[in-house]
């Protein structure tokens, strides 16, 4: 169910447009509704610094995009990717789900609610961990 909150991060644009400086650059699609998510990564000292990204997706994408966007700025890589795959393990296994503090926000994305909509909500997530490979 999309709610008030879902949309207002959504229409978060902050982070949103392509600059063609990344250190890490990723593009995802999701088979299933076509979702696409275009990320580009800048790292300095092994921390992340910005996230910028471009969506052709639905508000279940945009909205986590844009919180992710937000969270992973100033975490070093290897927390960022270790938390991130600790969510989508919890997903598959169909866990309640245990977020780092700095991805609580999530949970509200991440739920029974919206659990038929779990592929848009993780596209942006494993566009980050394939950048980061």
């Amino acid at each position: 169910m999309i709610t008030n909150e879902i949309i207002k991060i959504a229409s978060n644009t902050t982070n949103v447009g392509l600059t063609n400086k990344y250190t890490f650059k990723s593009i995802k699609k999701n088979s299933t509704c076509g979702d696409l998510i275009k990320i580009e990564l800048i790292s300095t000292n092994s921390k992340i610094s910005s996230m910028k990204y471009e969506t052709e997706s639905c508000v279940y994408c945009e909205a986590s995009a844009s919180l992710l966007a937000k969270k992973i700025k100033a975490l070093p890589i290897n927390i960022i990717k270790k938390e991130l795959n600790r969510v989508k393990e919890s997903v598959k296994v169909n866990k309640d789900f245990n977020f780092h503090k700095k991805f609580e926000e999530f949970k509200f994305l991440i739920n029974k609610k919206n659990f038929k909509r779990i592929n848009c909500v993780l596209l942006p997530i494993e566009a980050v961990l394939k950048a980061l490979k």
